[in-house]
């Protein structure tokens, strides 16, 4: 579900000159819009929503809906500073990944607090990332770096096995792929510049759509981190653990669960771990997102992002008397206080529904059984019937949510599955007349 038109009335309810001003930047593929805009609601922040596709609506509300460049970095921050001269802003927002440097670029631009244009970057290009950890010190898998244009057979000469290939800068999994010898490292290669020819994708990753990163596996327990820097301060939002195993030879992420049932020793080296790794890489401001993997050698971080968690993960937090993750960062990035940080008692998760098979989706039954299972708080369907589904690794999405609250983490995870056994999706191959 991405940003459209029909936000537009959500958007044009929050305008009042007397509130707090926030530049929203919204890619139209983000599953984020609606969390935000009702967060902002709530708080009665005026939203600036700016796209990279013009709105409808544009022109009538010049505002409240900015069309900018996402791949212009320069350009788009001097159009946001002249939109700054006639509409004031208070803070600029990133929603994922591919506004995470633009809006450090916005906010140095407009004498906001920001992260670094620079440490931004490193957290967005996965092998400048590895690079900065290992100076430092820090545990992070050992990296390597080639062309697309390389002979992936000679590459594959000289790699220790087991070990992942992955774009620089894909998320949710995408085009990450494990080989264990290989004949399997060439499979993978090519399926990953398979990808990265997809104009969408090229035109996102620029010069990184022309390169391959490969990194060591590392075996191990997998979590997430959520977090919020101020002034380079890292408080720890939560930790999700990861109870399906993530061994490939694809990485498709599933349950989240909070809070972790691991030993307090562990969770404090893994917050430990990644305070350490923003200072690497010189984030300083607003949310990170952070996986990790834990084995006996302790923690190992396989990524670190400079944004809050993705797709509609995050309404399975909420803080003091009820305070959405969206709202926690909104109040920080406009200088308001929060009171109350600390994660609701309750203990909470998410199942992001896996693409069984490639196809069209016809038809999602049983519906209503998982909705009624002991736990279950919301169940979405974000693909649509008559989409085609593409699973990873090619694919990017998921069929959508299930969300689940309870006393303890083990009666969510339980929760979870059950919900999701009874669910059924009519999937029909591509092409098939109907």
């Amino acid at each position: 579900m991405g940003f459209h038109s029909g936000f537009v009335s959500a958007i044009l309810m929050l305008l009042n000159e007397s509130m707090p001003r926030i530049l929203l930047l919204l890619p139209t593929t983000t599953y984020r819009a609606a969390d935000f805009l009702a967060a902002a609601g709530r708080m009665n922040i005026e939203v600036v929503a700016a796209s990279e596709k013009p709105n409808v609506m544009a022109a009538r509300h010049p505002d409240s809906l900015v069309t900018l460049n996402f791949r212009d970095i320069d350009g788009s921050a001097r159009r946001v500073e002249e939109f700054n001269q006639i509409y004031p802003l208070d803070a600029v927002i990133p929603v994922d990944d591919d506004t995470a440097v633009l809006a450090a670029a916005f906010a140095s631009a407009l004498s906001l607090p920001h992260n670094s244009v620079d440490s931004a970057r490193a957290a967005r290009n996965k092998y400048l990332q590895s690079e900065l950890l290992h100076r430092h010190g820090l545990p992070a898998p050992k990296s390597r770096l080639y062309s697309s244009e390389q002979d992936p057979e000679a590459a594959a000469a000289t790699i220790d096995y087991p070990c992942v290939l992955k774009p620089l800068f894909l998320s949710a999994s995408r085009g990450v792929i494990r080989a264990d010898d290989p004949a399997s490292f060439v499979s993978a290669w090519k399926r990953i510049l398979s990808i990265l020819a997809d104009p969408e994708v090229a035109v996102r990753g620029a010069e990184a759509a022309n390169q391959i990163m490969v990194q060591d596996f590392v075996p191990g327990i997998e979590f997430a981190l959520e977090g919020l820097l101020s002034r380079g301060e890292l408080r720890i939002l939560a930790l999700f653990d990861k109870p399906d195993p993530l061994d490939g030879p694809f990485f498709e992420e599933t349950l989240y669960i909070t809070p972790s049932r691991h030993p307090e020793s562990i969770q404090k080296a893994i917050a430990a771990c990644i305070a350490r790794a923003t200072r690497a890489i010189g984030l300083q401001e607003g949310p990170i997102h952070a996986e990790l993997r834990v084995n006996e050698k302790g923690p190992w971080i396989i990524e670190l992002a400079a944004r809050s968690i993705g797709g509609l993960c995050s309404r399975t937090l909420r803080f003091g008397t009820g305070l959405s993750l969206e709202e926690i960062i909104l109040r920080h990035a406009l200088g308001m206080e929060i009171d109350h940080m600390k994660r609701e008692s309750r203990a909470a998760g998410v199942m992001m529904i896996p693409i069984p098979a490639p196809g069209v989706l016809r038809e999602v039954r049983g519906l209503d059984a998982a909705r009624g299972v002991a736990g279950v708080e919301e169940l979405t369907i974000s693909a649509h019937p008559g989409k085609t589904l593409t699973p990873l690794p090619e694919g990017s999405s998921y069929l959508g949510f299930i969300f689940s609250r309870g006393e303890d983490s083990c009666f969510v995870e339980e929760s979870l599955r059950q919900a999701h056994r009874k669910l059924e999706f009519v999937i029909e191959p591509a092409g098939t007349s109907t």
